[in-house]
């Protein structure tokens, strides 16, 4: 995943759309070398030095990642966000005044990578293709190595002009659970039996239950803003964006579930708790 944003990185500066405007830039080799003292490239060179990686606290996130699936929902925990960051470096290699040459190729590294607030999807590569969401980058932020004299003391060289780049992606730290659909509930309350032991009392009332299902329509896809109803009790519920609805409590019993879009109507009798085989879905 590192590897990727690496890789994601040298992508966006080897853009040949910046051959035009950013000649030395675009002329100029990408590598993610340490730049100690051996350090000593043949031809032009931005070197981009990981030399950090931390979890963004401030994008950390509790909330699980549900998607469904043919009947299937698969819950992940949310996936790290970390966040990498690059010392960016440049380094020519003849030709005459060869620092201006260095504040040239950093001048134009900053130009190019401050156009991005976060890294265009046409540059992501291996895992970060379609991550979601986009990934923030930084470039010359006021976060940088504090103690740059510390800094290039304990790489083995000596000091030199440098660039911050910090790109935060997403690691997914644990496979999801997968696990068929809820189509029922059932909820269950009164008071305890015993005040140290699980169960009810006799006296507790029967034992109520919540049904769940999806609307569509002829073509199979969803029917949104569909109103459903349990006509005997008058429990309606509306149906989400993916024609989801759930809608209860009732005790056990057989109920006619009307489902209702407009003119559409679909009035289909059921049975809670539902049996093997069936489900409360329905089609328009």
């Amino acid at each position: 995943m590192i590897r990727d944003l690496s890789l994601t990185i040298q992508a966006l500066m080897d853009d040949p759309a910046l051959a035009s405007d950013f000649p030395e830039l675009f002329g100029a080799q990408v590598v993610f070398d340490r730049p100690a003292e051996g350090f000593n490239p043949t031809v032009p060179t931005i070197d981009l030095f990981l030399f950090d990686i931390r979890e963004n606290v401030e994008l950390r996130s509790n909330e699980p990642q549900i998607t469904r699936s043919n009947g299937q929902v698969s819950i992940a925990r949310p996936p790290l966000r970390v966040s990498c960051s690059y010392l960016l470096t440049a380094w020519p290699v003849s030709g005459g005044d060869l620092a201006l040459q260095e504040q040239r190729l950093l001048g134009q590294a900053l130009q190019v990578l401050s156009r991005y607030p976060h890294i265009p999807g046409a540059f992501a590569r291996g895992q970060l293709i379609g991550q979601a969401p986009p990934l923030p980058m930084m470039t010359a932020h006021s976060d940088g190595v504090r103690e740059p004299y510390e800094f290039w003391s304990a790489i083995g060289n000596k000091m030199r002009a440098s660039i911050i780049v910090t790109a935060t992606i997403g690691i997914d730290s644990s496979p999801p659970v997968v696990a068929p659909e809820v189509k029922t509930s059932q909820i269950h309350f009164g008071p305890r039996a015993f005040a140290d032991a699980p169960g009810l009392a006799a006296s507790a009332g029967p034992p109520r239950f919540r049904i769940a299902g999806r609307v569509t329509n002829a073509a199979s896809q969803p029917v949104v803003d569909a109103t459903v109803s349990v006509v005997e009790i008058g429990l309606t519920a509306k149906t989400d964006d993916e024609g989801r609805y759930q809608v209860g409590a009732m005790v056990a019993g057989t109920y006619t579930v009307r489902a209702q879009k407009d003119a559409a109507v679909t009035n289909v009798t059921v049975a809670v708790p539902r049996t093997a085989g069936t489900t409360y879905d329905f089609q328009l």
